[in-house]
């Protein structure tokens, strides 16, 4: 029997937003939000946090595998090979991030787009040519935003350094100097954390478009793009702000209470996923002790603590807990960073799950068609125009445009 398809407004059920609704078998990440759990191709995050490295974890999202050590030692040369730009994107940020005070998703997104037009293998139609390019651009996104974050400080971009890992090259192209190596480990750790996550907005925004057999920078811009929005990237910026605002740990707890009482939505806290403790965020609690400690900004980890005990108290039992963005923005604002790079840097990160989904999506092809539920009208007739009378109620809370006397 087929679905009906035209109804009245709330009469056919349906997942919005397509909550739970399985778009596409995959083998890159599993999200256990019961249990709260995360795995990459079935290792544990917290072994890769561990253990590996930003390049190893690429790897192992686009393979499906670990690497052999000369496979791992190709792969990095790869990477840095295709880290530089070309000097337009490099003009262009500086343009945008200086006289526009563009936003920095919205100068990356461009930047991308722009990559495309200097890459003359950008439309080859291959497999190894979209296993190249997604190279290409993962190795790529940590420059662009590094250029992004120097030129909004009116500074000018530090070119890649062949001899750095990718998160360290990353903070040395940000900074200007070479970064400590532990900070150079840190960092290396947030982009593992951050590199896949199942079928979260962004992921499932670039495979759309990739099902349409589009290039790949077609594909990661749809990403940046979905990335780009408040409920879902960005969230540790907003939980940075949150703590400024409480300004000291013994202030956090009346200032939750007072926050709950009006309905306020507490940053760093639930996941449509998780119905536990995101292990991502116990990871980066371990960090932020020790990143606080050197940077002397234990008191906003003292502050997002105390918001903790009182939020789990509170609500722990109807699965509200920490998320990644509760520590994630302590963490890298200890580090220096600015909060208005959080989000790029997130994408710095994420850009390896979109292209291996990506990847995925073009071997096993099926472009993505879903359908809506219409309900408006079902017969409706033309109407000249000098005819027509203004609504007493417009059916939508959208009005035309009137032109201001």
């Amino acid at each position: 029997m087929s679905k009906k398809l035209v109804a009245k407004p709330g009469e056919v059920e349906f997942a919005k937003g397509m909550e739970g609704v399985i778009a596409r078998e995959s083998t890159k990440s599993y999200v256990d939000g019961e249990n709260g759990k995360l795995y990459y191709h079935g290792i544990p995050i917290e072994e890769l946090a561990e253990h590996s490295t930003y390049e190893e974890t690429f790897f192992l999202l686009l393979y499906d595998r670990l690497p052999t050590e000369p496979e791992l030692a190709f792969f990095k040369e790869r990477m840095v090979q295709y880290r530089d730009l070309p000097d337009d994107v490099y003009e262009f940020i500086a343009r945008a991030a200086r006289r526009f005070n563009s936003h920095p998703m919205a100068v990356l997104r461009t930047a991308v787009s722009m990559l495309a037009l200097f890459d003359e293998s950008a439309e080859e139609d291959s497999l190894p040519a979209h296993e190249r390019e997604a190279i290409k651009i993962t190795s790529k996104l940590a420059t662009i935003v590094a250029a992004i974050g120097r030129a909004r400080k009116g500074l000018e971009p530090v070119r890649p350094r062949s001899d750095l890992s990718h998160a360290a090259n990353f903070l040395y192209m940000l900074f200007g100097e070479a970064p400590d190596p532990y900070y150079a480990r840190v960092m290396d750790v947030i982009l593992i954390l951050h590199a896949d996550h199942g079928c979260n907005a962004s992921t499932f925004a670039t495979i759309v478009v990739k099902s349409t057999l589009t290039d790949m920078h077609s594909s990661v811009v749809a990403g940046i793009g979905s990335l780009k929005g408040p409920l879902h990237g960005g969230a540790n910026e907003r939980v940075m702000k949150m703590l400024q605002e409480i300004g000291e740990p013994e202030r956090a707890e009346a200032w939750v209470l007072r926050a709950l009482e009006r309905k306020q939505k507490i940053m760093g806290f639930g996941h449509r996923v998780y119905k536990t403790y995101d292990p991502r965020a116990r990871i980066l609690h371990d960090y932020a002790v020790e990143v606080t400690k050197r940077a002397g900004t234990e008191k906003y980890l003292k502050i997002a603590e105390a918001i903790e005990k009182v939020m789990v108290e509170r609500l722990g039992q109807k699965g509200i807990f920490p998320n990644v963005d509760l520590y994630s923005g302590v963490v890298m604002a200890s580090m220096g960073i600015d909060t208005a790079l959080f989000t790029p840097i997130f994408a710095v990160a994420r850009v390896a799950g979109w292209t291996a989904h990506a990847l995925e999506q073009r071997i096993d092809n099926r472009l993505f068609r879903p359908r809506f539920v219409y309900v408006g009208p079902e017969l409706e007739h033309w109407v000249p125009l000098e005819e027509r009378k203004e609504p007493e109620q417009e059916p939508t809370p959208l009005k035309p445009l009137k032109k201001e006397l």
